[in-house]
């Protein structure tokens, strides 16, 4: 999400210090549903969850591209999952037929593991977006980067039942190129955006549509959130922005790896 200070009390910082990830087996009743396709053939798991195993590394570079091409966008859902607003994302979500990417905390994907489950079941994808939404991540040591990201990517599995996220998000767009390294070597590609809805500070369902429609020539992928606070605004401009951007000729996609 976009850096700001104000409305994130509800992350609590745990986890003080860096813990061991830990050795997971994937489930290929999960796994399916996310792993569909980076290359577009038929589904199969991108990298083991085992650590040490046979993760790919990926592009250190952050993402922002579609790919589905010029015409594509990704829609990509911060901060939760949420018991209340991310169940009526999905619900949006699986209305008009679009897939995204979730950029969950891994604080909340301990908290919800059920709503982790539902989203990679529904063919959403995972992102890791550290385990207590630290913005002022870039600042800190790497030893508290490494813990960040790794304990939650072992967060995340584990709710998931053995789904491995394939971005990293880093809170605020606090990336370094340690942490973009550490990221990559893990499988997971940073990922950026390219339009800020600013739905965090509700500023009003008319203000977030808006945002997106003038923002969108700046690329194909959009911030929205489905934690932190009331997301009802949120809800509402999905409900609007998805009909709009097919009716412009868009497809969704998620973003390049």
């Amino acid at each position: 999400m976009a850096r700001h200070g104000g409305g994130r009390g509800w992350y609590g910082k745990v986890l003080g210090a860096a813990l061991g990830v830990t050795a997971l087996a994937l489930g290929a009743s999960v796994w399916t549903a996310q792993a569909d396709a980076v290359d577009g053939s038929s589904p199969k798991a991108t990298a083991s969850a085992t650590p040490g195993g046979d993760l790919e590394p990926v592009a250190v570079t952050i993402a922002h591209a579609s790919d589905e091409g010029p015409r594509g966008v990704n829609i990509t859902i911060d901060d939760g999952p949420d018991p209340v607003w991310t169940p009526q994302v999905l619900d949006l979500l699986r209305e008009y037929g679009v897939k995204a990417t979730f950029c969950v905390t891994g604080t909340q994907a301990e908290a919800h593991p059920d709503l982790v489950k539902k989203v990679v079941a529904a063919g959403h994808r995972l992102c890791d977006h550290t385990v207590s939404h630290d913005t002022a991540m870039d600042q800190k040591s790497e030893a508290y980067q490494s813990q960040q990201i790794l304990d939650a990517e072992r967060m995340i599995t584990e709710a998931s039942g053995g789904v491995r996220p394939l971005y990293y998000r880093a809170p605020g767009g606090a990336f370094t190129p340690y942490s973009r390294e550490l990221a990559a070597s893990r499988g997971m590609r940073p990922l950026g955006w390219n339009v800020d809805t600013k739905d965090f500070e509700r500023p009003g369902t008319d203000a977030i549509v808006a945002t997106v429609e003038r923002e969108l020539p700046n690329g194909p992928t959009l911030l929205f959130h489905d934690a932190g606070g009331d997301r009802s605004q949120t809800v509402e401009a999905l409900r609007r922005i998805l009909p709009w951007l097919k009716e412009q000729g868009y497809s969704f996609g998620f973003p390049v790896r």
